[in-house]
């Protein structure tokens, strides 16, 4: 999308969905991200964020927070 890369996108939903792993903690990462996800959402794209930690240790959390975006983004 634009210059960044995005882990997945619907452009039919205009969703995307980023799974943060060691790198978005790095320095000047979370500026960084802030900045593309305010990009990316000033677009009208809906953005919503985990970390690998969530996948890990949460995945049918994450998923159950996946599936009820889509609901909403489907009206």
């Amino acid at each position: 999308m634009d210059s960044f890369v995005i882990d997945f996108y619907s452009s039919e939903l205009k969703l995307a969905i980023e799974i943060d792993g060691e790198s978005h903690f790095q320095e000047g990462a979370i500026e960084s991200d802030k900045a593309r996800q305010e990009f990316l959402e000033s677009a009208g794209i809906k953005f919503i964020r985990f970390t690998n930690n969530d996948v890990y240790a949460n995945l049918s959390g994450v998923l159950e927070s996946i599936a009820h975006n889509i609901r909403n983004l489907r009206g």
